[in-house]
Parts: C-alpha cells; structure tokens; sequence
C-alpha cells in the first residue's frame, strides 16, 4: 500500500511516497521535469512486494514547497543538497537509485556524494552521455553560451501545455497514453512563479552536462551494477545514451522499449519486471 507523507527539510516540506516494508531493501525513485513522485504510480505498485520504495517531490515540483526564486536557488546543485538532507533525515543508509530525465544529473550527484550507500542504478532515459542528447540540445548550448534575455524566453514553450502533452505521447502507439499524468504537470506547471524557476533550472541543466565526465568516472571506479530501461522512441535522450553506459560499466544491462520519454506511461510493468530480475540476480 502506497502511503504519503511529508518531512521537514531545511525549512522546506518534501512530500513523498512510500511503500513497502523499512526492513527490506530500498529503491530511491527520483522523478524529471516536469513531473513529481506522481509519474512512478504505475511503477510502485510492482516494486512495493520486495522492496522498501520512497519517492520524493522536488523543491518547486509536485506537492513539495515551492520557495520564492529570492530565497531559494533553483540549481540541480542545490535541489540535490536538499534531496541529500531528505535521505539523510530518512536514514536511507544503503539504496539502489532509480533515475529519469532531471533525476540523473540529481542522483549522479547523490552518487557521487556517498559511493557507499548505492546498491545499484536503474536509469530509464537518465542521460549523462553526449552521446544521448538528441538535436535539440544543440540550440539549448548556444543559449547557454550566450544567454541573451529573449532567449531565455524562448524557452517558455518547454512547459507550455502542448509541450508538456507531447513529451507524453511522442513516440508511443495512439491512445495508450493516459491523460492523468500530463494533465496534473500541466496543471503544476501553471502555478504562479513557476515559470521562472523553471528556467532557471534550463539555465542549470548546462552544469549537468559539464559533469557528464565525473559521471562516468564515478561509474568507472564504482562499477555498481546498472541496468538502462530506454524509450527508445525519446527525441530528448536518445537510445545511444543507454548503449553508452556499456563504454565505462561492460556489464551493464541495456533494454530498449517500444515508447517515448515518459515510458512508465505505457510499460510500467514491463519496466518493474526487469527491475525485479535485474536487482535479484544482483542479490539486492
């Protein structure tokens, strides 16, 4: 049974999801933009028999605060350091992570920060390869090379309405895409305010790509075990950036789906059976 909640965290309150038992091992599901802990709802339930699942809103998403851009800024640096604080106050000591989208360079960070906690990873079109970034990326680096205010502006049509449908049903057969999802993002990202943070966060998403190398030499060192579930339709992360994760972990696992971005949408089950035989196999 999915229960919700929300804990205090740097004056902040994070509302998450959880399920399962405390004693069993735990996954980390860190969700993408523009998104929140609503996009695993389909995927817990498949989890929650075998293992202890928490899924948290970030800062400025979801059902979590959302702070005034003055007093808070909004930075994957800083979402992270709020995120990190979270599974400190939890005490989630050892957790494998599951990242998409904005939850990679997020939980790549986390990673990175405390080696030592992480079981495994599971990125379903979690990107942290060059390789991965589709033809949109090249414009989005001219604007961060030169960030002239109309640009920045520009980018308002990322969380756009239509937008935000398409990155749902983009590279999925018609009609298998619930309107829920979308529905609720479009409805979050409406909030007054939020406009600007999220383009400060577009803004950001240039320090990610910056880190792509530390990335992958956190994976090098590490080898923790790693399983790569893709929408292999994305037009955001395309599928070279799942194949790639075999360049520093060879043993890595690489599936491809038949959907788009947003692949819990439609193969939800699909996605957690191979987590169930992925994290087994690997004594998890």
């Amino acid at each position: 049974m999915v229960t919700y909640h929300t804990l205090e965290v740097k004056g902040l309150n994070i509302f998450y999801r959880k399920a399962g038992n405390p004693d069993k091992p735990t996954i980390l599901l860190l969700h993408g933009f523009p998104s929140a802990s609503h996009m695993f709802r389909d995927l817990i339930p498949v989890l929650e028999k075998d293992y202890y699942v928490i899924a948290p809103d970030y800062p400025g998403f979801g059902n979590t605060t959302s702070p005034d851009r003055k007093e808070f800024d909004y930075t994957f640096d800083h979402i992270t350091e709020v995120i990190e604080a979270f599974v400190n106050k939890l005490e989630l000591d050892k957790y494998a992570l599951y990242v998409f989208d904005y939850g990679a360079p997020i939980g790549f960070r986390l990673a990175m920060h405390n080696p030592e906690r992480v079981t495994a990873i599971i990125s379903q079109n979690g990107n942290i390869y060059r390789e991965g970034l589709g033809s949109k990326w090249a414009t989005r680096e001219e604007y961060w090379e030169n960030p002239t205010p109309e640009k920045r502006q520009s980018y308002r049509t990322a969380f756009a309405s239509e937008t935000i449908k398409h990155q749902y049903i983009d590279g999925t057969r018609e009609n298998t895409v619930s309107p829920d999802g979308y529905t609720l993002d479009i409805t979050y990202m409406k909030r007054p305010g939020n406009d600007e943070k999220q383009l400060d966060l577009i803004f950001d998403y240039q320090t990610n790509v910056k880190m792509y190398p530390e990335f992958q030499q956190y994976l090098r060192k590490y080898q923790p075990p790693l399983l790569a579930v893709w929408g292999k339709n994305d037009v955001s992360f395309i599928p070279e950036g799942a194949k790639a994760f075999k360049k520093d972990l060879p043993d890595a696992e690489v599936h491809l789906v038949d959907s788009g971005h947003f692949a819990l949408e439609t193969h939800a089950n699909e996605i957690g059976e191979l987590m169930l035989d992925f994290l087994k196999r690997n004594h998890i």
